[in-house]
């Protein structure tokens, strides 16, 4: 329990006990303000410097994800040469792997309290790296299936681990584009995955899929080195009543200690070290599975956002993206595999567009864009394939808006998901709520594409993705309607965007009180 820890770790007599700050002593003004203008401009840079590399390497996780992602949706081809699978063994190869990262997301919560978040994303690169390792050398269908649920745990802590992470180091001017770092390494990973699965395609067939599989553990070593460059973060810290800590961590990541000071004040009552009494007997679980109305709508965003992302469709893109392609009248492992490198570059290089967009123009109005994309491109592949399969129109239209769709969904759906359920929860639920959005993310993720093949078989490929368009249409009106802009604003701030007029008000006064207390102090 994260404010319990607050409570508990202190003597439990409340405020008075609570460090809310000591007194700072800061340079004076020197006769040469140019030289104190250098100071400051060297301290933001460095400060800024700190922030990119913390949320670069908090991110890797999300590269051994993509890799996966990417390198299945071409290994499965020999993988179903090699050891004879049928249709049925091969979607739950593929599926299970959303499903079973369920319940490393939700055990991820309660672990990055307890633990921490810089740990808890070691301990996900460890675990996903074992299953990665089991997979790579499986002599049968069997034991490919324990890395491949072991591997699903990893994924399951490092997708609501890493977000968490950013969002809470993270300035709030800049925090949209870091926190969208883990879509983004995620992308970086599918590229790869697909570039792998072209360059080893020629190998035999009982050992491409292996190597394939096999180069995707080498980032294990750049993320055991991360975690001695990275700190812990200040708001985990401060839960922890380690408030001496926390404050060394802001000043590396702000740009003065005077900001630094205000920040910790102002952590300090949204972890409730303030009032902590106020929170002492309140489950955590219990106030999301009870919540009150602004929470209420808190989830309904978090968790809305987090399956409109999977459920439009975009895993099944991705990991089928052959089977479309073979669909619309491509024939040939190398060229099938040749155009989905052309979806791998498509889907990365509108992510980059992403982050230099996120913080310029807004959450919602990049959703929109995404949404309506989508919409459109899924319509466009759909009639496509039910109307101009194997004609070459029908081919360059198809791969056509399999790239708008990916790249749709890569400059606004795919990124801002995780910001937003990152930043919309308040500091004492963040970790869990996170990680219940992360949950409905995965099962969404697993539901579609263990199911696909299936559905295709029903009611054909087209019609398939006809039904993606119609749920797309429906993202476009929960963006509408749920989904509040929060850019540019600091994750206390975002909080009150979901509080009627009542809880405003008794905000204030709480706030009143606060800085009473903090001015006794």
């Amino acid at each position: 329990m994260g404010l319990a820890g607050v409570q508990e770790n202190g003597d439990g007599d409340g405020v008075s006990e609570i460090p809310l700050g000591t007194k700072t002593k800061y340079t004076k003004m020197t006769s040469d303000p140019v030289e104190d203008d250098d100071v400051l401009q060297n301290k933001k840079h460095e400060a800024h410097k700190y922030v990119f590399a913390c949320a670069v390497f908090a991110s890797l996780n999300s590269v051994l994800l993509g890799y996966d992602v990417g390198v299945m949706s071409g290994a499965i081809i020999f993988i179903q040469e090699d050891l004879k699978i049928s249709d049925v063994q091969q979607e739950v190869l593929v599926g299970i792997l959303s499903i079973i990262s369920l319940f490393g997301s939700l055990a991820g919560g309660k672990t990055s309290d307890a633990i921490g978040r810089k740990w808890t994303i070691g301990l996900a690169a460890v675990i996903f790296q074992t299953g990665g390792a089991v997979m790579a050398l499986a002599p049968s269908f069997k034991v490919l299936m324990i890395g491949r649920l072991m591997a699903g745990v990893g994924i399951g802590f490092g997708v609501m681990i890493a977000p968490v992470y950013i969002a809470e180091i993270s300035p709030a001017i800049a925090r949209g584009s870091l926190t969208s770092f883990p879509e983004i390494f995620i992308n970086f990973g599918i590229l790869l995955g697909y570039i792998s699965n072209y360059a080893f395609s020629r190998l035999p067939a009982h050992i491409n899929w292996r190597v394939m599989l096999g180069v995707g553990l080498l980032p294990s070593v750049v993320i055991a080195l991360a975690l001695f460059v990275i700190p812990e973060s200040p708001r985990w810290l401060v839960v922890k009543n380690r408030v001496e800590e926390a404050r060394v961590v802001l000043f590396k990541i702000t740009e003065s200690e005077k900001e630094a000071e205000e920040k910790l004040q102002e952590i300090l009552v949204a972890a409730g070290s303030v009032n902590a009494d106020k929170y002492e007997s309140k489950a955590v679980w219990k106030e999301i599975l009870c919540p009150t109305p602004p929470v209420r709508r808190m989830l309904i965003t978090g968790c809305g956002i987090q399956c409109f992302q999977q459920i439009t469709g975009i895993d099944t893109t991705v990991y089928y993206s052959p089977t479309i392609f073979k669909n619309a009248g491509i024939t040939g492992n190398s060229e099938l595999l040749a155009a989905t490198v052309a979806v791998g570059f498509t889907k990365t290089l509108f992510i980059l567009i992403a982050i230099f967009l996120i913080d310029k123009l807004g959450r919602k109005p990049l959703l929109y864009a995404s949404t309506i994309g989508m919409t459109v491109s899924l319509f466009s592949l759909s009639l496509s394939l039910a109307f101009l399969s194997h004609a070459k129109i029908g081919i360059a239209l198809a791969i056509l808006a399999v790239c708008g769709n990916v790249a749709s969904f890569s400059v606004g759906l795919g990124p801002i998901c995780w910001v937003l359920s990152s930043e919309i929860f308040p500091l004492r639920l963040r970790a869990q709520a996170s990680a219940l959005g992360a949950v409905g993310s995965r099962v969404s993720s697993g539901a579609i594409s263990m199911s696909f093949l299936s559905v295709s078989r029903s009611i054909t490929v087209a019609g398939t993705f006809f039904v993606f368009g119609v749920i797309s249409c429906c993202a476009v009106a929960f963006v509408h309607y749920c989904v509040p802009e929060t850019r540019g604003k600091t994750l206390e701030e975002i909080e009150l965007l979901f509080k009627d007029a009542d809880d405003l008000q008794e905000s204030e006064v709480e706030m009143g009180d606060v800085e009473r207390l903090v001015q006794k102090s």
